[in-house]
């Protein structure tokens, strides 16, 4: 069963004019991650503007980028749906195609209880034989997953990971809390918790600089996981630590794309009612990009 590690890069999804899909931009950036060494690529997820297509559109990307990784590193794809019933036919689509794990946020809007969270993500663990990966993002749904029933959820088989994009404090507590379960790895959404996560346990990061950096955020993973260097792993840090913020200063994922189109590869525009970067912002981190990698 696998169980999620090291940097994922959440693809965004490139689109030309009037929202269309840019497939061959995106085979593009899939290339562009995984010859910079990236452990494996999350298709479907908040910065590949999951929320503004339709289903058919959901299983036509994850279906794409899982063909052309081509078994390069594992596709990890959101499947996460309002409705219960649409994620789970949704992660089953997913598992036929060849995805090695799911993504799946929570249930938010309508008021749950911790009980029935978790009877949600029991349901569809047990749809599928692959890998469910909780999502906790409680900025965007409004509902904070505490560590003790994120706990629980991670004891259901086939639950092998989080994706906790949240604070330190809650991420300390749940490595505390998970480190007795060797089929449960904690990876962080935030950028700035990469080094502390990593040094405290968790095995990883699934975020958006990875599609800009990914050299340099594979590198920081390694400097910590495999050569114990946290003193070159902090300065590397402080290199980066302006791009986690400069892709904070406008909305996600416009600010990713313009970064990528910075670096010379596809991103467009996204989806309406999401804004494109401003030129000034599109300058301001070609500029960034272009001193980092210098």
């Amino acid at each position: 069963m696998y169980k999620p590690y090291g940097m994922i890069p959440a693809l965004p999804t490139p689109m030309k004019e009037g929202g269309v899909i840019d497939y061959d931009g995106l085979e593009k950036v899939i290339n562009h991650v995984i010859e910079n060494g990236v452990h494996g690529v999350l298709v479907g997820g908040s910065n590949g503007e999951y929320s503004l297509m339709t289903m058919e559109e959901r299983k036509e990307v994850i279906k794409f980028v899982t063909d052309k990784t081509d078994g390069r590193v594992p596709v990890m794809a959101g499947t996460g749906c309002h409705r219960e019933e649409d994620t789970i036919e949704l992660t089953q689509y997913a598992a036929e195609v060849g995805v090695k794990s799911a993504l799946v946020i929570n249930p938010y809007y309508m008021v749950v209880r911790d009980e029935d969270i978790y009877n949600y993500y029991k349901k569809v663990a047990e749809s599928t034989d692959i890998s469910i990966i909780v999502y906790n993002y409680p900025d965007a749904t409004g509902v904070m997953l505490e560590p003790e029933l994120i706990d629980r959820i991670g004891r259901i088989e086939n639950v092998t990971g989080i994706k906790n994009t949240t604070d330190g404090v809650h991420t300390s507590k749940l490595l505390q809390l998970t480190e007795d379960n060797p089929d449960f790895n904690v990876l962080t959404g935030f950028e700035d918790l990469i080094v502390p996560t990593l040094a405290l346990g968790g095995v990883g990061a699934i975020g958006v600089v990875h599609n800009l950096a990914p050299d340099k955020v594979v590198k920081l993973y390694d400097l910590i996981v495999n050569d114990n260097n946290i003193k070159e792993a902090t300065e590397l840090n402080k290199k980066l630590q302006p791009l986690y913020n400069l892709v904070e200063e406008e909305v996600i994922p416009g600010t990713v794309k313009a970064g990528l189109e910075g670096l010379g590869l596809p991103g467009g525009p996204s989806r309406s009612p999401l804004p494109e970067a401003s030129d000034e912002f599109k300058k301001k981190i070609k500029d960034y990009l272009e001193k980092l990698n210098g």
